[in-house]
């Protein structure tokens, strides 16, 4: 599946003040390869996937997944559409406090109408989670909480992932295998997407971008680049 961005804008109010979080900003990152956003706080990287995934309307641009603009679908259809076709770890908590962790995992599987149990033990084994199945989320440290947000986002084995800050409140050992994981969902041909702050990440790279004050750059081999890739219609 070909994700591409068009010229998207989002601006937002703080205190009176106009915020321009993107500003014209034209992205297509690729399947198979892991996409890397750097950037400070508050330089637009979280506005960037979550308008990406569908989560943010953009004030002008189009986001097309395909053929198709997701935000000219209903919320019905677009929320059919994300579960089936994108994966999303989040910064901040989002497991569902009343279910444990593998109900949170199998959640959108559930949803989807699949039986993905086979593949959220593999996912559970990979992550560490073993032993901790029939927990509830209040029982975890927040690096669990992220692994777990991390195999909840793969289990129907999207053909887009965003990951923000994946790495977060993980150890050294635990966020290698994240990274080694989101990896090999790119080696296995999904869009992966991910904004960080954690330099390590910059190994596991196929392509690097940096953004500051809503706006994209590119980083080829070490070069500054356009915008960012030329978008075919």
């Amino acid at each position: 599946m070909r994700i591409s961005a068009r010229e998207i804008s989002v601006c937002y109010n703080k205190k009176g003040r106009r915020i321009t979080a993107l500003d014209g900003v034209s992205f297509t990152p690729r399947a198979g390869e892991l996409t890397l956003i750097t950037g400070r706080s508050g330089s637009g990287k979280t506005t960037l996937i979550n308008t990406l995934a569908g989560l943010l309307a953009p004030a002008e641009g189009q986001v097309c997944y395909d053929d198709t603009d997701i935000y000219r679908i209903n919320d019905k259809q677009l929320s059919a559409f994300r579960c089936k076709n994108i994966g999303y770890i989040p910064q901040g908590a989002s497991a569902l406090a009343d279910l444990t962790v593998m109900q949170n995992i199998l959640l959108p599987s559930a949803l989807a109408g699949t039986d993905k149990a086979a593949y959220a033990e593999q996912l559970v084994k990979t992550l560490g989670l073993e032993g901790l199945c029939r927990s509830y989320p209040d029982e975890l440290s927040g690096g669990e909480l992220r692994r777990l947000a991390a195999a909840r986002a793969l289990i129907n084995s999207p053909s887009v992932i965003f990951a923000d800050e994946p790495t977060n409140d993980l150890d050294s050992e635990n966020a290698r295998v994240m990274l080694e994981l989101l990896k090999t969902q790119a080696e296995n041909g999904a869009a992966v997407i991910a904004v960080t702050h954690d330099s390590t990440a910059l190994a596991y790279a196929d392509s690097l971008y940096s953004i500051d004050g809503g706006r994209l750059i590119g980083k080829e081999n070490g070069y500054e680049a356009a915008l960012c890739r030329p978008l075919v219609s």
